[in-house]
């Protein structure tokens, strides 16, 4: 990754001191909830992390863990990768962000599946919670993945036609594309509303010893991110309109791939 500041500045420095300060507290709370295990009459595990309610401790982990990870995501949108594109405009943050949050998640899914396995096979005692946790994760990872994706414009897109429009043509294409975008977005935020509300207010569980309210809240999620996602093609469009005509090939070269797949190879001799 460039390590140059894309959006942060001079707060880069403070951003990543919050980030350490709340991971570090984290840390002490989950010890102390692991020592507690062993030292109190009424030990607080993932059935109780799920239900906060009375129980000061876990609000302070769930906190501590979201701030950690959001100031995480925030410090890591500021630096840009390799094959990213350059953020074009505003609302690109909020993409960024979240697209860090779901690579964030995605180290949690594989941290709890490697416990899971280890749990059952070494250990003889398999969880009720590891599969679901993960379940549940992997929604938000594929929320905000399409999130970002519609930010890098790596999304799908088929350009045998696009290409051959004149640039004229092919911003009434794109105008066109984002209309039918928001139409589909209108449609499922109409039909889903209500249901997505009942269910969240609610925190409808997922019906199993666990019950994590993954219903609850990824029906709502689900309509927060169709909508990002629109704002985001909007962006896009604004962004895109007075650039230059692109044309695509099936054999454009990935130059920074081969350099890679190069240094690999001469490691290897």
């Amino acid at each position: 990754m460039n390590g140059e500041s894309v959006w942060l500045g001079s707060l880069r420095g403070p951003i990543k001191s919050a980030m350490f300060l709340f991971m570090a507290l984290t840390a002490a709370i989950y010890v102390w909830l692991v020592i507690a295990q062993f030292v109190t009459a009424e030990p607080i595990g993932m059935h109780e992390m799920i239900r906060p309610a009375g129980r000061p401790i876990v609000w302070a982990m769930l906190i501590c863990l979201s701030l950690a990870l959001l100031f995480g995501a925030i410090w890591m949108s500021d630096i840009k990768g390799v094959i990213e594109v350059d953020r074009s405009g505003p609302f690109d943050i909020v993409s960024l962000i979240l697209g860090r949050l779901s690579m964030l998640a995605t180290v949690f899914i594989v941290i709890t599946m490697s416990f899971e396995v280890v749990a059952r096979y070494v250990f003889n005692g398999g969880t009720l919670w590891a599969n679901e946790l993960s379940l549940w994760i992997a929604a938000f990872v594929f929320l905000f993945s399409g999130l970002y994706a519609m930010q890098q414009r790596s999304h799908i897109r088929i350009y045998v036609i696009y290409d051959l429009m004149p640039r004229w043509m092919q911003k009434a294409s794109d105008v066109v594309s984002v209309f039918l975008i928001w139409v589909f977005i209108f449609c499922l935020v109409w039909g889903g509303y209500a249901d997505a509300e009942k269910r969240l207010l609610t925190l409808e569980g997922y019906g199993s010893a666990w019950d994590p309210p993954i219903p609850g809240t990824v029906k709502a999620t689900v309509l927060i991110i169709a909508i990002l996602v629109g704002l985001q093609a909007i962006s896009n469009l604004i962004a895109d309109w007075n650039k230059a005509p692109e044309h695509h090939s099936a054999d454009d070269i990935d130059e920074h791939e081969i350099e890679n797949i190069r240094k690999t190879l001469e490691e290897k001799h």
